[in-house]
C-alpha cells in the first residue's frame, strides 16, 4: 500500500467509526465564497449571543485566578491556523507564570510522542488551573479569536507547533479555520496521539456541514459537563 492511500483509507475508517456523528454521503454545497460568508456570519452571531454570559464567567474566573497565583489573567500562545498562518490564541492562565521555563526539563516525561507535549499531573498547573481545564472554562477567551476570524466554533484544534512539522498528508487539516471544538474532542478528548487526531480532522474536513457542526457542539457540551477525558 502506498503512502498516499493510507491517509485516505484511514480517514474513511475514522468517518465510519464516528457512528451517529457520521453526516452520511457528501452533499452538494454552496459555492466556496458563499459558504465562507455564511460561516463567518454564523460565527459572529453566535459570539454576540454568547458574549454576555462568557464575559461574566471570564470576569469571575479572573478574580479567582488573581487570588490563586501571581501572574497575568490571560495566557497567549502562538498557534497554527488556516493555511498554516500563525496567530495568538487566548486562554485563561492555568499554569504558573514561569511555566515555560520548566517545559524543556519536563519534555522527557511527556506522556505523548513528539510533537505533542502532555503530562496528566503537570506540576506547573495551579489549583484553579486544574479546575478550569476540567471544565474547559479556560478556553472561553477564544471567542475573541473567533470574532477576529482566526478561528471558528467547530474545526480542527490549532497546534502550537508550526505547519513545517506536519507530514504532507496532515496538511489537509489546515484547509479550514481551526475550531473551539472539533471531532476528536468529542471522540477522544485529548487521549490520542497527533497522527490519530489528524485522521479524525481530515475526516471532518471532507465531510463537514452545518448538521455535523451542530452535533459536535451538542456533544461537546455533554463532554464538558461530564468532565470526560478533560485534563
Amino acid at each position: 500500500m502506498n503512502a498516499a492511500a493510507r491517509p485516505t483509507q484511514a480517514a474513511g475508517y475514522e468517518r465510519r467509526r464516528v457512528g451517529w456523528l457520521d453526516p452520511g454521503p457528501p452533499r452538494k454545497r454552496p459555492p466556496a465564497p458563499v459558504a465562507l460568508a455564511l460561516g463567518r456570519i454564523t460565527d459572529c452571531l453566535l459570539c454576540l449571543l454568547a458574549a454576555p454570559l462568557a464575559a461574566a464567567i471570564i470576569a469571575a474566573c479572573a478574580v479567582v485566578i488573581r487570588f490563586d497565583s501571581p501572574g497575568p489573567i490571560f495566557f497567549r500562545q502562538w498557534r497554527s491556523g488556516r493555511h498554516g498562518r500563525r496567530f495568538e490564541l487566548w486562554k485563561l492562565r492555568t499554569m504558573r507564570a514561569d511555566a515555560d521555563q520548566d517545559k524543556e526539563e519536563l519534555r522527557a516525561s511527556s506522556e505523548v510522542p513528539w510533537p505533542d507535549f502532555k503530562l496528566s499531573r503537570d506540576p506547573r498547573v495551579t489549583r484553579v488551573g486544574a479546575w478550569l481545564r476540567r471544565t474547559s472554562l479556560d478556553e472561553l477567551p477564544q471567542l475573541w479569536n473567533i470574532w477576529r476570524g482566526e478561528m471558528t466554533w467547530v474545526g480542527p484544534r490549532p497546534t502550537s507547533f508550526s505547519h513545517e512539522v506536519y507530514e504532507l498528508w496532515q496538511t489537509e487539516r489546515l484547509e479550514v479555520r481551526p475550531g473551539l471544538t472539533g471531532l476528536w474532542q468529542v471522540l477522544e478528548r485529548g487521549q490520542s496521539p497527533f497522527p490519530q487526531r489528524v485522521r479524525l480532522d481530515v475526516a471532518y474536513v471532507r465531510a463537514r456541514n452545518w448538521k455535523l457542526n451542530a452535533k459536535i457542539m451538542v456533544a461537546t457540551i455533554g463532554k464538558v459537563w461530564s468532565g470526560d477525558g478533560a485534563k
